[in-house]
């Protein structure tokens, strides 16, 4: 990467600090170089603005995929449920869930030698 300096700036005494940028005219300082009785120093400078975008960038796939997670959650199999009166959960409306197919049962069904209820 090519550098330029821009231009000089005299502080308190006999320490001058130049700005270094990127030779491609974007404007934005790069480095700065501190020049005093002791010797030269070169400190980069932190990009502000490209640190703000990387914050800005991170939150939206953060949001994006708390969005894919909660867009690929399952329905529940009954619908609401609401308070019934004393505290009794209420079901009243909601549709029944499909049975499962009369394939493999689930090993504590086995267990217990459940056998499945059957609405008449």
């Amino acid at each position: 990467m090519r550098t330029v300096s821009l231009r000089p700036v005299t502080t308190a005494g006999e320490t001058v600090v130049v700005p270094v940028g990127r030779a491609d005219g974007c404007g934005r300082p790069v480095a700065v170089v501190i020049a005093d009785r002791n010797g030269a120093r070169l400190r980069p400078v932190v990009d502000v603005e490209r640190l703000a975008w990387c914050a800005v960038t991170a939150t939206a796939l953060a949001a994006a995929a708390m969005a894919a997670r909660g867009a690929a959650r399952r329905r529940p199999a009954i619908g609401s449920v609401s308070m019934g009166p004393g505290g009794w959960v209420s079901l009243k409306g909601a549709p029944l869930p499909p049975l499962r197919p009369a394939g493999r049962r689930p090993w504590w069904a086995r267990l217990l030698r459940a056998r499945r209820l059957v609405v008449e």
